[in-house]
Parts: structure tokens; sequence; C-alpha cells
């Protein structure tokens, strides 16, 4: 069944409420300060059943000047507008402005009812019903139907129910297929139930037991139970006014302007940018950096307005702004937004969220510009490359994509389908999917060879790079996915070699240069002479006057032809004094049982500098197994 909400709007005192209270028979003045007064200052809500089985959601929103804020919060769930003018008061300030709101937040379809007629002669009515048409010319209220009613007598109602019928059949029932959310209009706590929200589920479908989570805040709670209109369901979709009972979630944990959605779906902000439209009949410019009221939803934030194009916007201007708010807002690219004035209060402007996490723009830049026409104007997959295209080595994860697009999962998944069939973007990695530009893989290819070909021309005694020092070396905050398909893009072609920890151009092969060969013989000659007690890399430095990055690749050469043994970094002993020491060690162990340091220093004469060290290579090597302060042969432990 087709799910609409309409909502009222208009000034004070023009009878909104009476209104639907004779059209539904429901009094949506529920506070008693609102009974007290006369006049509507919170949201009301209320179910019109046009007799044919369909049933038409009515929000009823304030008019007095000062609750404008929550009437914006209203408008935002509304599919139509009736606006509604006194025919004995004609179009007043609050008419001009929620009628602007509804045009800034893109409603599209709806009436216009004047109420009161039996205050009022034939003649004014027709005057007024003229005036009206003129007022709503060039809005899209232009050729609306205009039905005079009065909510004391029931004139006019039958009619008001018919034109309302015929605009429920032309207004677009929302998509259940968007991302699933619920911009909170109503808080409040009920007697052995607990927290209740309500709201106008935008897109999506919520079920009873469904996880969700109440941004911004990332908190987590289950729904116990649902109604829709009143009546309890066990499913609520797009378009209808929801009410949604949490389990185990406390009234204070929640407000008017948070958003109920999925889990991981949607990201609260404090930047946005935005197209925004100066309203023409605005008493003031917008300057440039100009503290101003946000709303988007049902929330509403104070914020500062960075004019991207200009100093100072006129009335009448459109232009790309961005805004900084004093608190984050959870909103999708692509909605809608209205400006209001700090001080006085009044409405300004409003227009299109763009981007709910931009980079930090440049002002008077063409490239800003052209930047945010993408957004603006561009497709989901011109978007989708701009993102990729600015994380570059980053990459972008199908979760970011989805929070930073506003697609639900189906739809995004079938975009991304097709753009990676026509190569548009590339699939780096299924699980969790995981997107780059084309072009990266590409270049990063040939900057790892690159990369490893210098490696190779200044260090030649190396097998080739470690894989964390072509990581650092490649790209600054490169993602460990794209590296790795990098690494496997290369192994595979034949690229590129991958010998245990070491990556190398096939052709390379670690060899002696001209007048290495003498040092090589150096080095060894003098850890041959050192025997059992060989010399510390220090020592080996200044006798040999060697290069530490030099000695540092002879070394690793001499290690990798078994010429030495390493024990740690300092110390080097030959392969032959190492095997001599390992075979005196195992004989000790066969002669006492056990080995200790001071055993084996009065047998071998070595001091702790070079037992300690000694031992521990026992160990790695499996000769020993420690026990306590002392060594007893590995094969005796297992």
């Amino acid at each position: 069944m087709k799910r609409i909400i309409i909502g009222t709007a208009g000034h004070i005192d023009h009878g909104k409420t009476a209104l639907v209270k004779a059209l539904t028979g429901i009094d949506c003045d529920r506070l008693r300060e609102e009974k007290e007064r006369g006049i509507t200052i919170e949201l009301g809500f209320a179910a019109l059943d046009l007799g044919d089985g369909r049933r038409l959601g009515i929000v009823d929103v304030p008019g007095h000047e000062k609750f404008v804020k929550n009437m914006v919060a209203g408008v935002t769930g509304i599919d139509a507008v009736m606006l509604i003018i006194a025919a004995d008061e004609g179009v007043m300030p609050q008419t001009r402005e929620h009628l602007a709101i509804c045009r800034m937040l893109a409603v599209q379809a709806g009436c216009i009812v004047l109420t009161k007629s039996d205050l009022v002669d034939a003649e004014w009515l027709e005057m007024v019903a003229a005036d009206v048409r003129n007022f709503v010319a060039g809005s899209f209220l232009e050729g609306a139907p205009v039905v005079a009613v009065s909510a004391q007598t029931g004139a006019g109602l039958d009619e008001l129910r018919l034109k309302l019928a015929q605009i429920m059949d032309g207004v677009q029932e929302r998509s259940a297929k968007g991302l699933c959310r619920l911009p909170v209009d109503r808080v409040f706590s009920m007697k052995g139930f607990g927290t209740v929200i309500t709201g106008t589920l935008q897109a999506g479908t919520f079920q009873t037991g469904d996880e969700v989570s109440i941004e911004p805040g990332g908190r987590r709670a289950k729904i116990r139970g649902l109604q829709v209109h009143g009546d309890t369901v066990t499913s609520a979709g797009a378009g209808q006014r929801t009410a949604i009972n949490f389990q185990g979630l406390e009234r204070e944990c929640i407000e008017r302007g948070d958003v109920v959605g999925e889990p991981d779906t949607l990201v609260a902000t404090k930047k946005i940018a935005l197209w925004y439209e100066h309203l023409p009949d605005a008493e003031r410019s917008l300057k440039n950096r100009a503290p101003v009221r946000f709303h988007a939803g049902t929330a509403e934030r104070m914020g500062r307005v960075v004019l991207l194009e200009a100093e100072e916007m006129l009335p009448g201007d459109t232009a790309f702004v961005q805004i900084v708010l004093s608190a984050p807002v959870v909103v999708l690219p692509g909605e809608r937004f209205v400006l209001r004035s700090y001080s006085p209060v009044a409405t300004i402007g409003g227009g299109m969220i763009l981007d709910i996490q931009p980079p930090k723009h440049k002002r008077m830049s063409e490239a800003t510009g052209a930047r945010l026409s993408v957004l603006k104007d561009g497709s989901i997959s011109d978007r989708i490359q701009l993102y990729c295209r600015e994380a570059g080595v980053r990459g972008m994860e199908f979760d970011a994509l989805l929070r930073r697009c506003g697609r639900a999962r189906p739809e995004l998944l079938k975009v991304l389908d097709g753009m990676t069939a026509r190569g548009g973007i590339t699939l780096v990695a299924k699980k969790p999917q995981f997107f780059a530009m084309p072009g990266i893989l590409d270049e990063l290819c040939g900057a790892a060879l690159a990369q490893l070909k210098a490696f190779h021309e200044s260090s030649p005694l190396v097998p080739g790079m470690r894989r964390q020092e072509l990581l650092d070396r490649l790209a600054p905050g490169i993602d460990q996915r794209l590296f790795q398909r990098v690494l496997d893009m290369l192994a595979e072609s034949g690229a590129m070699r991958v010998q245990q920890e070491f990556l190398s151009l096939p052709a390379h092969r670690p060899a002696l240069q001209q007048g290495q060969q003498k040092t090589r013989d150096t080095v060894v000659r003098l850890y041959t002479a050192g025997g059992r007690m060989p010399p510390t890399r220090r020592e080996v430095l200044e006798s040999s006057g060697v290069r530490e990055k030099e000695l540092a690749e002879i070394l690793q050469l001499l290690v990798r032809e078994g010429a030495l043994v390493r024990l740690n970094d300092d110390l080097y002993y030959t392969a032959e004094s190492m095997r001599d020491l390992s075979e005196l060690a195992a004989l000790f162990m066969q002669q006492h049982g056990e080995l200790t340091i001071q055993g084996f220093k009065d047998q071998t004469g070595l001091t702790r500098k070079f037992l300690i060290p000694l031992f521990e290579y026992f160990d790695r090597i499996r000769l020993t197994m420690r026990m306590g302060d002392k060594r007893i042969p590995r094969k005796t432990a297992e």
C-alpha cells in the first residue's frame, strides 16, 4: 500500500490544527501549554482514512515564528504540503517563510487550503484566492488546487479529502531501497514500555527485533516494538510515520535530531559541503564566515558558513559553500537543508548537501568548483570515481563508499559491479571489497620496480629489499591490501622475484664490486684471527676502515655464503670457530650432563661477553635448552 505523508504549513492562528482535527478527529495539540495558549508549539501527528482503504499521514506544524525550527523538523519527512491560509487574513509573514522552507526542502506537491471560509463572503473569498494564486506563482504550488473550507461548519472538507486523495495518487512513494534511516522528531517514555521515539522512515525497512544504531554517538539498541499510525506492526517501511519502542535504552540517550539506522551505515559530521541558494527575498546579504542556524532532517545546529566562491552572497545568489557546525549531525548527500540567520532569526536560504566528509576546500579555486560540480550534477559513478581518485593509495572500502554515497547496499553493489566490469574502478580485494582507481596499480608497479632497481644499485651485495622497506618507500599511506596486490602482480608476471623476506629484480645477483673483494678478505681475516674471541663490529670498523653501510652489506653476504655465523648485531663468528665451539659444548654436556656459564668459561677461557650470546645461539639452533641458570641437551629435554 502506498505510504504518503502530507504536512501543514502556514501562519499562526490560520487554523492548521483545527483543520487536521476536522479531517481526522485527532487534536494534534497535546501539550498543556498548547491548550492554554491556543497555539501549536510542537509537531502533531494524525492519520486520515481516505475511504478507499488508503491512509494518509498528516504532520501538523507550528505557525508561530518562534517555533519555525520545529516546523522545519516536521517538513523534513513530508511528501506534499497543505499551505493553509486564513481567508479573513490572507498571506502573512509565516505563510511566506513556510513556503520558502518547503521549496528549500524540495517539497514538490500539495494544495492550498483557505480556512475560515465561513467568516468571509464569496466575493472576498474569490479575491483572496486570486491573491494566493499570484503569491505561489513560480513556485511548486503554481497551478495547485485551491480549496476553501471551514473547520467549524465542515464546508469544503469532502472536496479537500478528494484533492488529498488525488495528490496521493500523483506523489511518488519513497523508495524502500535507500539507506535505511529515521530522523527522530519526538522522544518520550511510556510506563511499562520504556523509551519511544517517532519519526518518518525516510528509506528502508525496520522490523521488530532489529538491532539499530543511533547517531551521532554510535549507540546500539534493539527494537522491541513498532507502531505505524497507532497500529502495532512487526515491520515499518519507507514513508510511514513510525513509532519505535527500544529495549534497554534510557530516555536521556536519544533526542530530536538523532537518526536511527542500520549499524555501521551512518556517519556524523561537523563539516559539510553544500550547494546553497540565498533566498531572493532575504533581508540582507550573506557574508563569509557568518554565523547561521543549520537545519537538516530533524536536527538544528549552530555553525559558520564558508563561502567558497565569493566574499558575500546577495539575495538570489547561488553558490558552493561549506559549513562548519558546532556539533555533529547525520545527513546524506542529496538531502536538503535550510539555513536561518543567527540573529534576528529568519529563514535566509537552503539547498542540497553534496559531501559529508569534504577535504579542506581552497576558496576562489577552479579546482574546488570543478570538484563540487561533479558532486552536484554527476552520476553516482562519477562521485565514486572522485572519492577513489582522492583516496589514492589509501583506496576505498565498500563500507566507506556506502557511508559517503548514502546508498543502500544492494544498489551500491550493483553500481560498483558495473563500474568494475567497465574498468571504471578496480576491485583490489574481495573480502571486504576494496577499490582503487584503475591506473594506480600500474603506477605502483612501475614505482616498485624503480625502487628495486635503485636499491640494487646502491646495495649490490644485498639480495633484495625487505617487504617493509619497500612498503615504506613506495607511497606514504598506501593500504596494505593495495601493496600486496602490487607484489602479487609483479611476482605473477615475473617482473619481481620473492626469496624469503627479500624482494628483487629477476636478474639481480649479489656480487662484489671492484675493490670490495679486498674489503671482504680483510673482514674475514679479522674474524679468523679472533678465533673464539672475535672482534666486535665497532672493532672491525676501526681496524678495517670500512664504512658502516658497506660493512653491514659484507657481513650479510658472508652470513649468506656460510663464511660467518651471526649471534647478534655486534657479534659474528667464523663458521669454523662456531663448529669448534658447538662440538666442545656438546662434549661438555656429554661429560657433565649440563652446560653452565662458569663451567664453559673454565673450559674455553671465554668471558661472559661471548658466553651469553653464545649460549643464546645454542638455544636457537636447538643444541641446548635453558633450565634456570644452566643448559641441558635439547634431545634429553625432549
